[in-house]
């Protein structure tokens, strides 16, 4: 069994948590930005990319905080997904941090992928 790096990163995003956290939270939003397709039966939900699919069971969701997925592929191990949006009580900028696990050799190819799907989520939201 390889051991998946913990690894977190910070986007700084133009937008009110309630419209985020309903991008990251509910099926129609994560299919906006995260994949093609997204259907929930409960807790468990479906992603769809092109022809692939990949379920992740709901392990934690905080209105308008945080959601935290677990794929349904490695429910043998610790690693898991997690977004979570953050305000600054001084300046009240909103970041969303994105924990998440990733083999080592994979690490650099995973940030990436991060980086691309909060780029299309600022598209959408209209944020820089």
């Amino acid at each position: 069994m390889n051991n998946k790096i913990k690894y977190e990163i910070e986007f700084p995003i133009q937008a009110s948590p309630q419209l985020l956290y309903n991008y990251i939270s509910t099926p129609s939003g994560l299919s906006e930005w995260f994949a093609d397709n997204v259907n929930s039966r409960g807790e468990l939900f479906t992603f769809i990319w092109d022809d692939s699919e990949e379920q992740a069971k709901l392990i934690t969701k905080k209105s308008p905080e945080r959601i935290k997925f677990k794929w349904s592929e490695s429910s043998n191990d610790a690693s898991f997904f997690e977004l979570r949006i953050e305000v600054d009580p001084i300046t009240k900028d909103v970041s969303i941090i994105v924990t998440d696990f990733s083999d080592e050799d994979e690490l650099e190819e995973s940030k990436m992928l991060w980086e691309n799907q909060i780029a299309s989520l600022k598209q959408i939201l209209g944020s820089r």
